[in-house]
């Protein structure tokens, strides 16, 4: 791997820092401690900055030379509402707060950059470090589009980055197209008229009309959409009754949907309504149905997926450069793909054997209460970080719109 060398010099003190933000995790919009921390070490090293877009977000701005050119970069700063299992000195000390995602691990990866960018400028234009809060169902890089983050930063592409364990360290996943799913839910209740169970004919019972419709909706999947398109339902909480010989008045479902195309989504919401509203007719009772969309799927564009793969392949070689395969998770960087070409890579983990004495008896995968972010990757995504805007800031883009 070709690291750059004061990078690695530095890292293990950027390291501590990733440890002290995982020892203080905060929710989304609530990143107020993390925001300062990131704002200190970027005032310490003479990186102007604006605060406070999207809430709590934070804008590193790194100027040389003469050009108006410029490129993002985006790490995001949230915790998760979870409790960790690691024992390690630095777990959590916020009882139900957890930074079992790695955007601890983010954070210091572009802090890393940001350290190196302040003592060697290597190219000609701007690179705006976007430290993005609520990436966690908060919509953060919504919130600081609507904050004018384009407006204020004209920028030609923007990039983002994510660890992924289970795969070996020095190894990159990068591929054009949707590489996360959009990410929906649903809410439907079925209103019947309950009564004694024994006496199921003088009512109206919401329970059956609602496992009849569990399983219709795989008929979605299974018999109306293409077979080659991606998508997935699953209702994954059924609320109803409290006693053993009372049938419930409604019964209620929820869950979530998945999808790579906006297309796919429109026939399942559709469809959706569909089955629901008419399955309850069809028995006699009365449907509430609602649909809310969280966040649009992650489709990187084509040009800057393949100038990203070019950058890890310098860094890594190209065998250690993989094929991003889509998941099913969702990203809200999805929004900053919507309003600027970019690519979202992801950097791998490890398989968890970095963690020290002290973790819990989980695997090492994301959103799990024994994950921790491998150090080890400071240095290598802050090379990518470093190497990515050098590139792109001295290389002609056809494709690259302010």
């Amino acid at each position: 791997m070709k690291m750059i060398d004061s990078i690695v010099t530095q890292a293990a003190g950027i390291a501590g820092v990733r440890r002290d933000i995982h020892a203080h995790p905060e929710l989304c919009f609530q990143e107020k401690r993390t925001a300062e921390l990131v704002a200190t070490k970027l005032t310490e090293w003479g990186i102007p900055m604006h605060r406070g877009m999207g809430t709590t977000g934070v804008v590193g701005i790194v100027k040389a030379g003469t050009s108006n050119r410029a490129v993002g970069l985006r790490a995001d700063m949230d915790a998760l509402p979870m409790q960790e299992f690691n024992t390690f000195a630095h777990t959590s000390k916020n009882a139900g707060k957890m930074h079992a995602c790695g955007h601890d691990g983010h954070t210091a990866m572009l802090l890393a950059a940001a350290q190196h960018f302040a003592k060697n400028r290597n190219f000609d234009g701007t690179v705006y470090l976007i430290f993005q809060p609520a990436e966690e169902g908060g919509g953060g890089a919504r919130e600081m589009i609507k904050d004018g983050l384009f407006e204020q930063f004209p920028m030609e592409a923007v990039f983002g980055m994510h660890n992924w364990p289970g795969s070996q360290v020095g190894k990159f996943a990068v591929s054009p197209g949707p590489v996360m799913a959009s990410s929906n839910e649903f809410k439907i209740t079925i209103r019947g008229k309950g009564g004694h169970a024994a006496l199921p004919h003088l009512g109206l019972d919401p329970v059956p009309v609602a496992c009849q419709m569990v399983q219709a909706f795989q008929t979605i999947i299974s018999r109306n959409k293409k077979p080659i398109d991606a998508g997935v339902v699953s209702v994954t909480m059924i609320h109803a009754g409290e006693a053993t010989n009372v049938i419930p008045d409604s019964c209620e479902l929820q869950g979530t949907v998945r999808t790579f195309t906006l297309e796919v989504l429109d026939l399942i919401e559709r469809r959706m309504k569909e089955i629901a509203e008419h399955t309850c007719a069809a028995f006699g009772v009365a449907c509430d149905f609602s649909f809310k969309r969280n966040y649009p799927p992650t489709i990187n564009s084509a040009a800057e997926a393949d100038f990203a793969r070019s950058v890890m392949n310098d860094i890594v070689g190209t065998d250690n450069v993989l094929v991003q395969e889509p998941t099913m998770g969702s990203e809200d960087f999805a929004y900053m793909l919507q309003a600027k070409p970019g690519a979202y890579c992801f950097i791998a983990n490890g398989d968890g054997s970095h963690r020290e004495m002290g973790h819990g008896a989980g695997p090492c995968m994301l959103h799990n209460p024994s994950y921790d972010f491998n150090d080890d990757l400071i240095p290598l995504g802050a090379t990518y970080w470093v190497r990515l805007a050098e590139q792109w800031l001295s290389t002609p883009r056809a494709s690259a719109k302010a």
